[in-house]
């Protein structure tokens, strides 16, 4: 971060992680939520799984298109407004979404609530970061990732209660009480900064990857019904291209650019932030599978099902501090490997699910899922955050956040488009229903084509692991 900011007292750190802590874990739980009611939502509001997909992608997709915008936002006008507006816009967003009588309104305040969530945790691991001092870095970034492994695990298990005592409605207005306590913790805690002053805001770069993203998604996700190969289809993926092409080439050129690129010289930094972005890839593409799995296949009741979606984030969460206490001691190579290692084991077990899998049989088979995102996510965000120099932390925090949702954004459009295609196949030509309604041995198979797909992905994360391992060994 590069302002004339006062470092916070010692004895306060724990406040301020405290206030970033909540947001984060709002953020988290209200992705943890949304998941559970996905299969009601079909139901209810009678739309395919296409559709209802983006319940959770126009959350995830918006907080990453305008992670850049907020980055620079902060900068320019400080971090601590931007925190406290975005939770207000968050608690807006959780009411108008529980009202919402139809798919369409309900996506449109899902990107309210999701904007606000942007604004209110794109800045929070920059500033964690400047708040610690070097030596508990790897603490204070695992236990961050523990709160975000918190509300993973908060949001299914309340998400189920709430769907089975009340109705779909209360999983979004439960957010608001949630956003007053982050609202408040933030008022108290949050230390004041100074702003950079005037500076020149990059409209064209926060247009060009908003809408390159925004393609790119509707490509994923629509081109499985209109079929990838028709003409609109590969226009929308051409225009993607395009977008996104004109971004990295407005960036470069602008004086003040939304991201400055230069920052992907640091040969660690582009590395491991590539690798978070795959990991989370797996995460979220897996884990949307597995309500339809829970509650299609096992016929299962909400509440059983959000306390079993609430397993990986649990693991994930106890995981977490561990592994970023362990990084303060041993190579960050080291622990992040393993985590490499045993997230692509996990996906390699989830192949192994079926119609008569166990509930005891489900959680042994997802444990390593979350024990693999836990022991890689804090040794990777310290290598990430220590691989920039302290004035560039705001813009290495931004992009940490994007590889975050962009990878979940990126996992649930192309690892549920492929779910949908692969269920359809093994269905047969014959079928013409949606894909939730297909027979159990198809959504079997399609479940177990994506998690082979999943560890191949997992497979090329560990390859880039291991050659950043080489190259910093190498003699200079």
């Amino acid at each position: 971060m590069t302002r004339a900011s006062q470092a916070p007292p010692i004895d306060r750190k724990w406040l301020i992680f405290a206030a970033l802590g909540t947001g984060v874990f709002l953020a988290s739980f209200n992705i943890g939520i949304a998941n559970v009611i996905l299969p009601t939502l079909v139901m209810e509001f009678n739309v395919d799984f296409a559709l209802v997909q983006w319940v959770v992608l126009s959350f995830t997709l918006t907080q990453t298109a305008i992670s850049p915008a907020v980055g620079r936002l902060g900068d320019m006008l400080g971090h601590k407004p931007i925190f406290l507006w975005g939770t207000i816009a968050f608690a807006l967003g959780s009411i108008l979404a529980g009202l919402a009588p139809n798919i369409a309104l309900l996506l449109a305040f899902r990107v309210v609530q999701a904007a606000g969530g942007a604004f209110a945790i794109a800045l929070s691991m920059g500033i964690v970061t400047e708040t610690f001092p070097s030596s508990e870095r790897g603490k204070a970034l695992g236990l961050f990732s523990a709160a975000v492994s918190a509300g993973g695990v908060a949001g299914p298990l309340l998400g189920g209660v709430l769907l089975d005592l009340l109705s779909r409605r209360w999983t979004f207005f439960v957010g608001f009480p949630l956003s007053c306590i982050s609202l408040a913790l933030a008022w108290l805690y949050l230390p004041q900064d100074r702003p950079r002053g005037k500076e020149r805001f990059d409209w064209t770069g926060a247009t060009t990857f908003s809408a390159g993203l925004l393609a790119l998604m509707l490509f994923l996700t629509v081109g499985e019904s209109r079929g990838y190969g028709s003409p609109p289809m590969i226009g929308l993926f051409a225009f993607a291209l395009f977008t996104l092409a004109l971004f990295i080439h407005t960036e470069r050129r602008v004086k003040e650019p939304l991201l400055d690129l230069t920052i992907f010289r640091s040969p660690r930094f582009s590395l491991s932030l590539s690798t978070r972005l795959i990991s989370f890839i797996v995460f979220g593409g897996v884990s949307l599978i597995f309500p339809f799995y829970l509650t299609n296949l096992l016929t299962l009741e909400p509440s059983l099902v959000g306390l079993l979606l609430a397993i990986t984030s649990l693991f994930f969460g106890l995981a977490s501090p561990i592994a970023g206490a362990l990084s303060d001691r041993f190579s960050f190579h080291i622990i992040a490997g393993a985590g490499l290692v045993m997230l692509g084991f996990g996906c390699f077990t989830v192949s192994t699910l079926n119609a008569d899998t166990s509930v005891l049989g489900f959680i042994l088979r997802v444990t390593p899922l979350g024990l693999g995102m836990g022991l890689f996510q804090s040794p990777n965000n310290s290598a990430v955050m220590g691989a920039v120099p302290r004035e560039r932390l705001g813009v290495a925090s931004g992009l940490n956040t994007i590889g975050r949702t962009l990878g979940r954004t990126s996992g649930v459009a192309a690892l549920g488009a492929l779910w949908a295609v692969r269920v359809s196949h093994h269905a047969g030509p014959e079928f013409t229903g949606s894909v939730t309604q297909a027979a159990a041995a198809a959504q079997v198979a399609g479940l177990r084509d994506v998690s082979y797909t999943a560890l191949a992905i997992v497979l090329l994360g560990l390859a880039l692991s291991v050659w950043g391992f080489l190259k910093d060994r190498a003699p200079a």
